[in-house]
């Protein structure tokens, strides 16, 4: 059980993460017009059947990121939650790893010299970072000496 208030908020920001990485895998799939637009601008010579195609490629992708990312903050705050010695570490490694791969989605650019993804889908992926981000810190930090 988390002890310190660190933990406490690092629990409840672990939570919030894992809610926003749900919602960050589920924003691709409401505007599929979005990621179609994008492609089709990138490559204005693609048939449809390629753009389609493209969209059905991405979208596998990115749930596989998502459901990476939802099992590393279950396992996470699982490990946080039961004091594992090794929580803050493996927390670490995780925000750097999301971190990554959100970066990747936001900046890689393919062949037709734009990003892969449109811009807010980029921003999207990189929402959960923001908690992750707090949480690690919030686990690092030393609880105060009374």
């Amino acid at each position: 059980m988390a002890k310190t208030p660190h933990e406490r908020w690092a629990m409840g920001t672990l939570c919030t993460g894992l809610g926003l990485t749900v919602l960050a895998t589920i924003v691709p799939y409401t505007d599929l017009d979005l990621l179609a637009g994008h492609i089709r601008t990138g490559y204005p010579t693609y048939a449809q059947t390629q753009i389609d195609s493209a969209v059905g490629t991405y979208l596998v992708l990115l749930s596989v990121i998502g459901a990476l990312g939802v099992i590393a903050w279950f396992g996470t705050t699982w490990a946080v939650n039961a004091g594992k010695r090794w929580a803050r570490p493996a927390a670490t490694v995780m925000f750097v790893l999301g971190t990554g791969s959100g970066l990747a989605g936001l900046l890689t650019k393919d062949t037709s010299g734009a990003t892969g993804l449109p811009p807010v889908l980029g921003w999207a992926g990189m929402t959960p970072c923001l908690a992750g981000a707090l949480a690690v810190a919030l686990l690092w930090k030393r609880p105060r000496s009374t």
